[in-house]
């Protein structure tokens, strides 16, 4: 399902509707050599995607056993869902080169970045956050955002928009304005 058209951007690697998950998650994401090991280890709120040159399995609930023919790089979490409501994972891969922006959005669900490699510098109406391998970044519901790369080499790294299952996952926004935050940090 990946819509990646090109070396630098943003593209959905696949969605997952998940149903109505009880309590806070975690999203996990493990590496594996190869797609059919990972595909082997996929319990039922599993993805398989190829990415940034590997293969990872990215999974939303509990904690999982960790594959013997895995490694784990990060979980992140808990993330808190509302109790009742229906999700669905959108997984994206994200190639930033130094200095590029997004456009102001927000999300119908949690957002969660995991870095691979670069910087990323988010503006939210409560300041900003930097994001690099080994520090997460997690964004609430609604919460306003922009999005820019810094640091010294283009940002590559993996998203997770945990979203309402009866909403668009991002909407453009127009109603906050970036106080440009994050160009101190480039």
């Amino acid at each position: 399902m990946s819509q990646k058209t090109g070396e630098t951007g943003c593209w959905i690697l696949a969605s997952q509707p998940l149903g109505v998950p009880d309590g806070s998650v975690y999203w996990t994401i493990d590496v594996f050599p190869t797609k059919e090991l990972a595909e082997q280890a996929k319990g039922p709120h599993g993805t398989v995607v190829e990415s940034l040159g590997k293969v990872w399995l990215l999974s939303i609930g509990d904690k999982p056993m960790l594959a013997s023919q895995g490694t784990r790089v990060t979980q992140i979490g808990p993330l808190n869902v509302e109790k009742g409501r229906s999700y669905t994972a959108q997984y994206m891969e994200a190639v930033l080169q130094l200095g590029m922006v997004s456009k102001t959005h927000l999300h119908s669900g949690i957002e969660a970045f995991y870095t691979e490699s670069g910087e990323t510098c988010l503006e939210t109406p409560d300041g900003r956050q930097i994001g690099k391998n080994g520090s997460d970044i997690v964004v609430p519901e609604g919460v306003p955002m922009e999005l820019t790369a810094v640091g010294t080499e283009a940002r590559r790294g993996l998203i997770l928009i945990l979203h309402d299952a009866s909403k668009p996952p991002t909407t453009l926004v127009d109603s906050w304005k970036s106080r440009h935050l994050c160009e101190s940090a480039k």
